[in-house]
Parts: structure tokens; C-alpha cells; sequence
């Protein structure tokens, strides 16, 4: 069987990495993988594979820096020409990327079998191109592969029960990954006090919207007074509170770092500060409540247990929310499986 892994992010090729391994246990199995090159990475070189035990992508595609759909309608061509070339049983996508829809397109187009994992996971804000991303890929995939029950309902209230698919809660990858990557964590060399925060600002409704990038800055300096907050800042971000004159006096700026140094910042925090939807739930696996700086996320599980809460980018309510919220402890709760979802969606793709 030969299966074609599409990836455009490291975030991608981080949950890839866990399926992967669980595939190379398989000698009936061949795994190709082609990197888009959607989001470059220069963090993403041959020291990054190895320390993750990920396997180098078979394709480099380089399509990055573009619009939407530019990078979009050039990855549907250059995929399509690998898919003819290697001929796949199966297309296997991840998320809500561009690069996801277009493997998903290519998957429809050339009528190849499309495996989706982190299927049915809405937001319900069609203004991000994310979840444009996600319903698309879900509508035309062959089998389903979801984290939480949840994601199961979500395409059942859509009518997917109604469409020639399978749907399959398979946990979530990033459990998985969560376990593995535990052991493989290292310690930064930043001295950072005890209780730290830590803290990340990415998304670009928070980034390109001056009220809100302000209004977020200007809560965290406040709490940052009594308590460090650690904010590793991607470059465009910086280069975005540069041009705003944000004060951020208070916090600890510094560089993004590898992801094994980033869980170690997770597993050693007392809180965290986001807008990803990846640390959300990585508080979660690694038992840190979180204050999420969105209007909605599509990790509503949390939510509604009291492991998350949504405070926007309003100072004063993100403030009052450090202040007086009582967070759920009891993370004991089985939310995203039992960290077999590779293993899981393995052996179905095998059937």
C-alpha cells in the first residue's frame, strides 16, 4: 500500500511524526511525503528531523510567501504531478491548511482514497481561512479521522452520516506526540524564574487588528508586574509591535525556539497565554490551565470543562480573568483518547 502525506507547516510534520513512526512498524506500507513548503521554516533543517525522529519529505515543493490562492492553485498543480507520478492508494492530509485543501482537491480530482485527520473540528468563523479549509477537506474525504466526540457530532449535524465516508474517532495525534515528546524535552538556556507564564501571539486577527494586538499587550504587562511571562515572538509578530510602538517593557521577549526547548517551557509553566490552537491543547496534555486570546476556538471541549476560557483581546477582561477565574485541576479527564490515535488510524488504513 502506498499512502502520499501532504504537509505544509512544521506544526504539521510534528503530528505527521507520530503516524509516520507508527507506519515504518508496517514493511507493507510505503509512506511518501511532500512538503509543500507553505509555511518555510529555517528552524526545519536536518537537525530538526533527527531530534524529532521525523522522516525527511520525499518532495519539496517550495510554494510559500503567496496568497491564498496563488499558493493553493500552485500546490493542486505540482501535488497532482507527484500523485500521477507515484501513483498512492491513499492521500493523508492534516488540519487546516492550504496545504491540506489542496491534497484534498488533488485526492477528489484524480478519485484517490483521502484519509483527513483532525476531521470535524469547526470554529464556526467562516472569516478564517482555516475552517474554510477544514469543511472543504472533510466534504470530500474518503475516511474521517477524528480526535473527540465532539468532531463526530459535528459532521453528524452537517449530514455526513448521509455521505460515502467513514467516520472514526481515533483520539487525538497530538496526545500521542505529547507522550513522546515528553521524554525528548530540553531545558532552554534562558534563566526564567519559578511560576512563569508562558505565552504566544500569532494569529493574524490578533496580529493585523492595532486594538486588539493593543489591548492584549497592554493586559499582559499589567500581570507580567507580578508574575514573568515568557513570550517567544515570531518574527512577523515583532516586526508588527515594532511598527505599532506596542509597549512591552515588562515581558520576557524572546526568540522562537525548537520545539523540543518549547515543550520543555510547557511542561515547566504555570499558565499559558494563547492564541494557537496547538498550545491549547498541549496545556491540556500537560496539565496547565489556559487562557486562550480568541473569540472562539474549536477545542470547545476544553472549554466547556473548565481546563480553557475565551477572553478575546479585551485588556480588561483578560485581566479579570487572570484575576478571579477558577480553573478546572482535575485533568484526569479522557478528552482526546488514550494516546493510541496513530496506531489506530494505521490499522484502519490497512483494512
Amino acid at each position: 500500500m502506498r499512502i502520499l502525506t501532504i504537509l505544509g507547516a512544521r506544526p504539521q510534520f510534528i503530528k505527521a511524526g507520530t503516524v509516520s513512526r507508527e507506519i515504518s512498524k508496517h514493511r507493507e506500507i510505503d509512506e511518501i511525503i511532500v512538503h509543500t513548503g507553505q509555511h518555510y521554516d529555517t528552524n526545519m533543517s536536518d537537525i530538526f528531523f533527527e531530534e524529532m525522529k521525523i522522516p525527511k519529505p520525499n518532495y519539496f515543493l517550495g510554494i510559500g510567501g503567496k496568497s491564498h490562492g496563488a499558493m493553493t492553485g500552485q500546490m493542486i498543480e505540482k501535488i497532482e504531478e507527484v500523485a500521477l507520478k507515484e501513483r498512492p492508494d491513499w492521500i493523508l492530509v492534516y488540519g487546516d491548511t492550504n496545504s491540506t485543501l489542496a491534497g484534498a482537491i488533488v485526492a477528489s480530482k484524480l478519485h484517490i482514497k483521502l484519509a483527513h485527520i483532525e476531521a470535524g473540528l469547526r470554529s464556526f468563523n467562516m472569516k478564517m481561512p482555516e475552517e474554510v479549509n477544514r469543511i472543504l477537506t472533510d466534504r470530500v474525504s474518503t475516511t474521517l479521522f477524528c480526535p473527540t466526540d465532539t468532531a463526530i457530532e459535528n459532521l453528524k449535524n452537517e449530514g455526513f452520516d448521509n455521505f460515502e465516508c467513514s467516520i472514526i474517532n481515533s483520539g487525538d495525534v497530538m496526545y500521542d506526540g505529547a507522550l513522546f515528546y515528553k521524554e525528548l524535552r530540553k531545558k532552554p538556556t534562558y534563566n526564567i524564574s519559578d511560576e512563569f507564564i508562558l505565552c504566544t501571539i500569532h494569529r493574524a486577527e490578533n496580529t493585523n487588528n492595532k486594538k486588539r494586538l493593543t489591548g492584549i499587550f497592554e493586559a499582559l504587562n499589567e500581570i507580567a508586574k507580578e508574575r514573568e511571562i515568557l513570550l517567544p515572538l515570531h518574527p512577523r509578530t515583532k516586526k508588527r509591535v515594532d511598527e505599532l510602538k506596542i509597549n512591552h517593557q515588562n515581558l520576557t521577549l524572546i526568540k522562537p525556539v525548537g520545539y523540543l526547548e518549547m515543550v520543555w517551557f510547557i511542561d515547566n509553566c504555570s499558565l499559558i497565554m494563547t492564541d494557537s490552537g496547538g498550545l491549547q491543547k498541549e496545556a491540556y496534555f500537560f496539565k496547565k490551565p489556559c487562557i486562550t486570546l480568541r473569540d472562539e476556538t474549536e477545542w470547545v471541549e476544553l472549554v466547556d470543562n473548565g481546563f480553557n476560557i475565551l477572553v478575546g483581546a479585551n485588556r480588561d477582561k483578560i485581566l479579570s480573568t487572570y484575576k478571579t477565574y477558577k480553573f478546572n485541576t482535575n485533568f484526569n479527564t479522557n478528552l482526546y483518547g488514550d494516546g493510541q490515535a496513530s496506531k489506530k488510524i494505521v490499522l484502519e488504513l490497512l483494512k
